[in-house]
């Protein structure tokens, strides 16, 4: 048996090639949508890809079941569970099986068993992994997808907050419940491979291990540790992240089916020219993608600026929005990086991308250009004190909800595209975050809302904090 073991950091996804040496033959499991690893990795083990299956229909990626069945001619095996609802629409235009719980199919001497485990979502399955060609038979572990991580389980509430199933989310939490009371009676030898990995908003508190075992799971997973379901449901629906507004439009594409990789325009690359960046801004979305100390220093007016980096695809999807045209500021180096993780959200449409070297082109008094402020604590306590300056974090709910700077009103980021009307233009606006990425984006989020006077604060709230100890130590 051959097992790879793929991930996409931006994401915090993991999929997998499991292979049968004797065949020649292979599987993906959940892949994602940029299946060129999978068929690189095949190759150079010499095996072939026939197959790709799913635990479940995604919400955070897009996947390339669809690409691998399209390019490559692979059977797909998804899930018939949940009901009517769930099912992969696009399926029935390739050669596909649909699995219910108990059922067995086999990719070479390579089997797999399919397990039902909703709680994450009603058509969830896992899937039990057994090398034919062991002496010892019996499983060697199971693909969890979204079901069980690393020190975590999948969130329940997605059907509601994604999908908009009003009420879901407790009988949702019912379900997660009852499929781990199923998960606790495997063998605790069995290795688990899960789909996600610290940093995925499918859940609230994944370790950074790329795979476990069972008894490992059972003796410190803390979901693993309830026994009374009305205490597990309470417990696992609190304090779960904020879902993201593209994961919506995931879901459609996961079931209905997206165009083809090949088939999207290749964005065009101008020559530099602020008077076109202008035009952009008129006809769709412009990013700057250079780090945020750059971009405060001098920008385009009303261009957004999300710096290119592990956080990049997370904030791409809040804020860009799926019907409107793309134009990127991004060095030649990036470009085809930063289309391909626009592309793992679906995010098809870029139209065209400059240098952002069109700043050169700046003078200091074109009106055409704008910076915002970074400041450290003490520039802007004073003004704090006496409320001269409007003070906004752009934390979590849960962060917010741990602690804040006093004075501090609170939009999260992803929701101040929609709610930047509710802030007032009559005082200079203080931004923070943690430690200043997040406070970033969104001081050039409202310079394009209109807002002339922004500042970002420098080491954000930890800095706040560090700030305080000092005045209390000095105090006592």
């Amino acid at each position: 048996m051959l097992l790879k073991y793929f991930y996409d950091e931006k994401l915090a996804q993991a999929s997998y090639l499991v292979g049968c040496q004797e065949t020649g033959e292979a599987i993906i499991v959940d892949p994602s949508r940029n299946i060129e690893p999978y068929i690189e990795t095949a190759r150079e083990h010499g095996v072939r890809i026939v197959g790709a299956t799913e635990t479940h229909i995604h919400a955070d990626f897009l996947s390339g079941s669809q690409e691998l069945a399209s390019r490559l001619g692979a059977t797909l095996y998804f899930s018939d569970e949940g009901g009517p609802d769930w099912k992969y629409k696009y399926a029935t235009g390739y050669e596909h099986f649909y699995l219910r719980n108990g059922d067995v199919f086999a990719i070479g001497n390579i089997q797999f068993e399919v397990m039902h485990t909703p709680g994450h979502t009603p058509e969830h399955i896992s899937l039990l992994v057994t090398d034919g060609g062991a002496s010892i038979k019996g499983p060697i572990g199971i693909f969890t997808g979204d079901f069980v991580f690393v020190g975590d389980v999948g969130r329940p509430d997605l059907l509601e907050k994604a999908v908009g199933v009003r009420g879901s989310s407790e009988k949702m939490a019912s379900m997660m419940y009852r499929s781990l009371k199923q998960f606790k009676k495997l063998p605790d030898y069995l290795q688990v491979w899960p789909g996600h990995g610290a940093g995925s908003a499918c859940g609230k508190a994944l370790g950074a291990v790329p795979s476990s075992t069972i008894g490992y799971e059972k003796r410190t997973n803390w979901a693993l540790q309830y026994e009374n379901e009305n205490r597990f449901i309470e417990a696992l629906l609190a304090g779960q992240p904020e879902a993201p507004p593209y994961f919506s439009m995931m879901k459609r594409l996961n079931k209905e089916g997206a165009q083809q990789i090949q088939r999207t325009a290749v964005p065009l690359r101008m020559e530099a020219s602020v008077d076109i960046v202008q035009e952009w801004v008129q006809q769709g979305m412009v990013v700057d993608t250079r780090p945020a100390g750059d971009f405060a220093a001098k920008h385009i007016r009303s261009v957004l600026n999300i710096p290119y980096n592990k956080s990049f695809v997370t904030w791409a999807g809040w804020l860009l929005n799926y019907d409107q045209p793309i134009y990127l500021l991004a060095t030649n180096t990036d470009v085809a990086d930063i289309v391909k993780d626009l592309q793992s959200i679906g995010l098809d449409g870029i139209v065209a991308t400059m240098d952002p070297c069109v700043m050169e082109l700046l003078g200091e008094s074109d009106t055409r250009g704008m910076k915002y402020e970074e400041v450290t604590w003490d520039q802007v306590e004073g003004a704090i004190q006496t409320e001269g300056i409007y003070v906004l974090d752009v934390r979590s709910k849960a962060e917010w909800e741990d602690g804040h700077i006093p004075q501090a009103k609170h939009v999260m980021l992803g929701h101040l595209q929609e709610q930047a009307h509710t802030i007032p233009h009559d005082k200079p606006i203080l931004v923070y975050c943690k430690t200043g990425g997040r406070s970033a984006i969104a001081a050039s989020l409202l310079q394009t809302h209109g807002f002339k006077d922004v500042q970002s604060l420098v080491g954000g709230y930890e800095e706040w904090r560090k700030q305080e100890k000092l005045r209390t130590t000095r105090d006592v």
